[in-house]
């Protein structure tokens, strides 16, 4: 007879807390044919379904509501247990740098996996703009780094991708004005050299009415009608328009959100951080082992 092990019940886990195969098989990090596998292999052992299709996702059995509490409370006590018996003795420290803007959210995510895993090991964290976190991390100031940067470098690991593009607020129209107001980020940054570059390839006068050295500063510039702005795609909303083609502005590049390790060799616990900052930006839950600051220098 074949008995239960913890990998089924978290890859059960998974798919119950996501209602879906193909999006619980997204937070472990495995295939959905894979996780398909382990479903039926769970439910051959049970001898009953644990799911039920249920539109384009799953909803539990009445075997699967029953197996849901044991699975939470066996794996909570096998993770326990591997604290207690290696990582609660890790001790040290961590500089981790991450940019202003990507909200409490995600780094609150992140500092509750990691604690889970080593809660002995120390957190420095810096909230900042990200314009010198390169910079840090080669002279071994930061143990690992976010940033936004124009194209990847070696070392770098693609967290997300974002098109920028020049908005305004809706509604408002600068196309009879004789020079356009613009907002802009004050740093030195590809960012603002890049919308500088978009602005003289138009070719059309225009003047900085406004800058900020966050991107929910030139969103509130933006915003408030007074200027438009170079950001993010995904700082549109249902108050904002593109204006690209309006004002003869020439593409864009897009910002990729990265993570850097800095010069020292890494351990368990920089690994842990590492899958924890993966599942605070791409979904998922992390492994065992806003709109962010576009400056990055």
């Amino acid at each position: 007879m074949d008995n239960l092990d913890s990998d089924l019940l978290r890859t059960f886990l998974a798919v119950a807390q996501a209602g879906s195969v193909t999006e619980g098989a997204e937070r472990i990090h495995r295939s959905q044919s894979a996780t398909s596998v382990q479903i039926r292999r769970l439910e051959a052992i049970v001898g009953q379904p644990v799911f039920e299709r249920h539109g384009r996702g799953v909803a539990l059995s009445e075997a699967g509501r029953r197996l849901l509490p044991v699975a939470r409370d066996v794996t909570a006590r096998l993770d326990t247990a591997l604290r207690a018996l290696s990582d609660s003795t890790v001790a040290g420290k961590i500089r981790l740098a991450i940019p202003d803007d990507h909200g409490r959210t995600k780094l609150t995510r992140i500092i509750a996996a990691f604690a889970q895993r080593h809660p002995q090991v120390e957190l420095e964290v810096t909230c900042a703009l990200s314009t010198g976190f390169p910079e840090a991390l080669k002279k071994g100031d930061l143990d690992l780094a976010i940033y936004e940067v124009e194209a990847l470098q070696a070392g770098e690991e693609l967290l997300s991708e974002d098109p920028t593009c020049w908005l305004s607020a809706l509604g408002q129209d600068f196309s009879t004005a004789a020079t356009l107001p613009v907002a802009l980020f004050d740093h030195a940054c590809w960012w603002r050299d890049e919308a500088v570059r978009s602005l003289d390839a138009r070719g059309g006068p225009y003047r900085i009415v406004y800058s900020s050295q966050s991107v929910s500063g030139v969103l509130a510039a933006v915003e408030a009608g007074i200027a438009v702005g170079l950001l993010g795609r995904s700082s549109l909303h249902a108050g904002l328009t593109v204006v690209d083609q309006t004002y003869g502005f020439a593409p864009t590049p897009t910002s990729k959100l990265v993570m850097a390790g800095g010069t020292a060799p890494g351990g368990a616990p920089l690994a842990t951080m590492k899958s924890a900052i993966r599942a605070a930006f791409l979904g998922g839950s992390p492994k065992t082992e806003s709109r962010g600051d576009p400056a990055n220098g």
